[in-house]
C-alpha cells in the first residue's frame, strides 16, 4: 500500500473515531487484526459491538468509498468479527457490522455517510 493511500486511510479512520464518539460510541479497539484480516473500529453502540469498516476516497473517479466493500472483503470482515468474538469468548452478544464511507472532495467539509447494519 502507498504511503498515500495509507494516510488517507488513517486521516478516515480518524475522522471516523470523532464522528463516533459525538454519537455516543465508545471506541473498544482500532485496526484489531486476525491472520490476515483487518477491522478497522470495534466499538459499542449502546448495548450492540459494532464492527466498522472505514473506506476513504477523495474522489469519485472509482464510485463511491462504500462501493469498494465487496463480497470477498464483506466474507473477511465477517470472518475477522468472528475471531474478536472466539478470542474474547464473547457470547449471546447483539452484533452488527458498519461501513463509515468518507469522501473527501475539494478540501472542504469531509462528507461521513454511516451505513449501519452494512450485510
Amino acid at each position: 500500500m502507498s504511503k498515500d493511500k495509507k494516510q488517507l486511510g488513517n486521516l478516515g479512520e480518524e475522522l471516523a473515531v470523532k464522528y463516533l464518539t459525538k454519537k455516543g460510541y465508545e471506541i473498544l479497539e482500532r485496526n484489531y487484526r486476525y491472520e490476515r484480516g483487518e477491522i478497522d473500529i470495534i466499538a459499542k453502540d449502546k448495548d450492540i459491538l459494532v464492527f466498522i469498516e472505514v473506506k476513504t476516497r477523495e474522489n469519485l473517479e472509482y464510485g463511491y468509498p462504500e462501493e469498494s466493500v465487496t463480497k470477498g472483503k464483506q466474507k473477511q470482515i465477517r470472518k475477522v468479527a468472528e475471531a474478536y468474538l472466539w478470542e474474547k469468548d464473547i457470547k449471546g452478544q447483539e452484533c452488527r457490522i458498519d461501513v463509515i464511507a468518507i469522501l473527501l472532495q475539494d478540501q472542504g467539509k469531509p462528507v461521513i455517510k454511516h451505513i449501519e447494519n452494512a450485510f
